[in-house]
């Protein structure tokens, strides 16, 4: 069975996808609007850095971040500057990694789902003298509902099973920044298998839910 310190891996786990996942749609929702609608020569460099991540090892992410945010990385000396002293091997400092590293899950759907829309609603919208903001989200956000499920979906899911980023930024410290997969991690090391098997049996039934409501309720799926 599950122990104090595997609950509370559990809890800090589900908290940091929660707010990865918030943060993720907030933020890369213009991202991906920009994207989707520009023919700036920026385009292809500024989509590169968002998919990096899907061909980075984690651990050279994980590291040159915990170069930037050390003591004498530009991060570091920021939120030093700041009042905010270092942030390696604390929660926003997870948090932080965290959303770099699962950016194009969120990013590339919402892209996909902007694109798919087309002109044509957006020139109804015009005609009708509708602002950008109103068009925004009285005809866009609407549309790409299917866009911004599938992102938040794997924004979440990939959050919840991201090691390489989390260890290198957050350590093994209990209740603070040792989320579930590096409490499997550290159960395998002592030979702990069975309650491995708890923790790696409920990482999995979550991810196949998600994938299962994803794909139930999400008719189009194009944004995939």
């Amino acid at each position: 069975m599950l122990s104090a310190d595997d609950w509370g891996a559990v809890w800090l786990t589900l908290k940091l996808a929660t707010t990865v996942t918030v943060l993720l749609l907030l933020l890369g929702t213009p991202v991906a609007w920009w994207l989707a609608r520009t023919r700036s020569r920026a385009r292809s460099v500024v989509g590169a850095v968002v998919a990096l991540p899907l061909v980075l090892p984690p651990s050279v992410l994980g590291f040159y971040l915990l170069i930037a945010m050390g003591p004498d990385g530009p991060l570091g000396h920021l939120t030093q500057w700041l009042g905010l002293g270092l942030l390696p091997f604390t929660f926003s400092g997870l948090v932080i990694g965290s959303l770099l590293y699962s950016m194009p899950f969120v990013i590339q759907p919402l892209q996909n789902a902007f694109e798919a829309i087309g002109p044509r609603p957006l020139e109804v919208a015009a005609t009708l003298r509708a602002s950008p903001l109103d068009t925004f989200f009285s005809v866009v956000l609407p549309l790409a509902r299917p866009g911004f499920i599938t992102a938040a979906t794997l924004g979440f899911a990939h959050t919840v099973g991201e090691f390489g980023v989390v260890m290198m930024i957050g350590g093994n410290i209990p209740q603070q920044t040792r989320v579930v997969a590096v409490q499997i991690y550290g159960h395998v090391e002592a030979i702990e298998y069975a309650q491995a098997h708890w923790l790696s049996g409920g990482m999995l039934v979550i991810s196949f839910v998600a994938l299962f409501l994803l794909y139930r309720f999400n008719p189009t799926r194009r944004a995939l």
